[in-house]
Formats: C-alpha cells, structure tokens, sequence
C-alpha cells in the first residue's frame, strides 16, 4: 500500500475531488489512500479501485507527501488529531473545511507545518471546477506546484493574497454551485408557468445556463457586452431586465446571500 496522497473523507466533495484526479490520470490508483469511516462514503471510494481504510491507525508508517482533510468543518479537529505523527514535517497538509483557519493545523499539528487551505467546488467531479488556495510559508514551492497541478486537473486554480478572503471565496464559488443549480430550479418553475412541459422547461432552463456560461467564458466579452448584444430595445429580454435590474434587485439580493454565506463561514472558524 502506497501513500503518497491520502485523503480524508469521501463525502460529496472529497468524492468529487477523487474522481477527477483519477479520471484525470493526475494520481494514479495505487498513489492515494482514503480515510473514511462511514461505510457506504468508504464503499465507493472502493469502487473507483482505492485503497479505503476505516481509520488513520490503520495506515502504515510511510511518510505521505499531501494529506488532503475532506472533512467537515465540525469534525475537523478530531479527524486531525490522527495525523499529529506527521505534523512539523516534510507532509502538507491541504484542508477544504469552510471557515477552519491555519492556525487551527498549527495548533494540533505543529507551528512548522507544511499547510494549504483550499476551496474547491462540486465541478471538480466533471473536471469543472473552481479551486482557490492560501499556503503558510512552509509549503515549500516544489509542494505548492504538486498541490496546483493536481487542482488543475479538477478545473481551474487560482490563489489569493490573504488567508482573510478564504470565508469570501467560500461564499462565491464554494456556495456558488448551489445559487446557480436553485437558478436553474426557478427558470424550470418560471418556464412551466407559462405554459411548457415540465421537460421541455428542465432542458431550455439548463442549457440556456449550460450554453451562456460556456459563451461568456470562451468569447472573451465582458458578461455586461454579451448582456446588451442580447438586448434589444423595447424587445422582449429588455422586458424581463428591467424586473431582474430594477433598482439593483438581482445583484443586491445575490450580494446578500455571499454576505450571508461569508458570514457564516467566519462563524464555523470562531
């Protein structure tokens, strides 16, 4: 048994993760092992041809080079505790549990560790995902490149300069997919209120979302560009715009549910 890259939990994130480094062909099967207690989480793992332990006790010896906690926030402490053997050591560690600062690693694990905080989304399963790390300065750069490259297998990878925007990238594209899937829920209810078969609103809904994200992301327009070449005057999209821009009624709402969503997430690190 192997252990360069061993991960915690398999949850639905942890999962994702797991599946597009393989998928991708960025780990190989018998590079990671997965700690996971629950049987069902640990089942699937197995499926995928992983190695799947119950327990950190049942690992062996070997020093890994990334343990990845795919943990909730509020189990993150008692998963951690597991690993002390390889804190203030050459292992990095990468935690993507919301709200958990560094110091909380440092404190379990040692001052000197190896850390990286990182915020994926659920994409990552479909090799579409949004990654956003903050390293200590312990993280060597040869790490640091290891832990980018395996990312990017899941999507794109982007830093920030302060660990104190982590709770705000949370609330944009960690939180993100679930606005935009509840997007997709109300212009399906929105479509069959006027008339269309509830499969016909499901698929016009999800494309028109598949399709003008794909647009705006490979155009290289600005989202606001692409807005106003859809638009005509007085034509029926500047109808619907003027209910969703209306004195700012869309974007205010939205800003405050990734206020919310930052909120919370300070929260989950008190």
């Amino acid at each position: 048994m192997t252990q360069k890259l061993i991960l915690v939990g398999c949850g639905n994130m942890g999962y994702a993760m797991l599946s597009g480094w393989l998928s991708s062909g960025s780990l190989a099967i018998s590079e990671v092992v997965v700690v996971e207690p629950n049987d069902t989480l640990r089942a699937r793992a197995e499926k995928l041809g992983c190695v799947a332990l119950q327990n950190a006790s049942a690992l062996n010896s070997a020093i890994p080079e990334v343990v990845v906690l795919a943990v909730k926030p509020q189990v993150l402490e008692d998963a951690l505790a597991g690993y002390r053997r390889w804190g203030n050591g050459p292992t990095t560690f990468v935690s993507i549990a919301a709200g958990k600062p560094i110091a909380t690693f440092s404190g379990i694990l040692g001052e000197n560790t190896p850390v990286m905080r990182c915020m994926p989304n659920t994409p990552a399963a479909i090799g579409k995902g949004m990654m956003v790390t903050f390293a200590n300065r312990y993280v060597t750069p040869a790490a640091a490149a290891f832990i980018a490259d395996l990312l990017a297998s899941s999507g794109e990878v982007a830093s920030i300069p302060s660990e104190d925007l982590m709770d705000a990238v949370t609330a944009v594209s960690g939180s993100g997919p679930a606005y935009i899937f509840h997007f997709i829920e109300c212009l399906t209810a929105a479509a069959e209120a006027v008339g269309l078969p509830g499969k016909t609103a499901k698929m016009l809904a999800m494309q028109t979302v598949y399709g003008a994200a794909s647009l705006a992301r490979e155009s290289g327009e600005e989202p606001g560009e692409l807005r106003r070449q859809v638009t005509s005057p007085n034509g029926t999209t500047a109808a619907a715009l003027s209910v969703l821009m209306e004195g700012d009624r869309l974007k205010t709402l939205l800003t405050e549910a990734v206020i919310a969503a930052r909120d919370r997430g300070i929260e989950l690190g008190k």
